[in-house]
């Protein structure tokens, strides 16, 4: 005999399931965004700035066009071993409670559900090898008259959005209204 709560139980766990799969394979999705920057200083002194910050950053130089003042970066994404822990424990409890689910849904199989836990660590190496990726940052200066005609620079920055979050905090720039 069936408790009636077990079989809406099972819908509400496979629904979470599905939810979970989703957030895992979203771990490594790409987040490029495209940015306009104010900055205060002439577009010469913050060219060798963010070289310098790059550089830092393990980015190279892959692309300089000095008609455009236009410059890409690359450098090599290194995935988070807290991010991939994560994962890999969030999915072992999301599994476990399925598993928990099946085995009294259906319990002549109930010691096999049990099993699912065992692939938890599949969602951290599928996080370890798609995070694991070569990132662009492409930049393009243009020089623009401010106010009191002073020369401000205006960028314009394509990149992952945390590297734009730490670009701005790190050179002081400005969104561009």
């Amino acid at each position: 005999m069936m408790i009636p709560v077990i079989p809406s139980t099972f819908v509400l766990t496979l629904l979470l399931a599905i939810g979970l799969f989703f957030f895992v394979r979203a771990s490594t999705k790409d987040r490029t965004q495209q940015e306009k920057l104010m900055a205060e200083q002439e577009a010469d002194s913050l060219l060798t700035q963010i070289q310098q910050y790059f550089a830092a950053r393990a980015y190279r130089v892959t692309k300089l066009n000095r008609e455009d003042n236009q410059i890409t970066f690359e450098g090599l994404v290194r995935p988070s071993w807290f991010l991939a822990i994560f994962l890999t424990l969030l999915t072992a409890v999301g599994l476990l409670c399925l598993g928990l689910v099946l085995s009294m849904a259906i319990p002549n199989l109930g010691e096999l559900f049990w099993g699912l836990v065992l692939l938890s660590p599949l969602a951290g190496w599928f996080y370890w090898k798609g995070a694991k990726r070569p990132e662009k940052v492409s930049l393009k200066l243009d020089a623009v008259l401010g106010q009191g005609n002073q020369t401000q620079s205006l960028i314009t920055v394509t990149a992952h959005r945390d590297e734009l979050a730490t670009l701005k905090q790190a050179l002081h720039l400005k969104p561009c209204e």
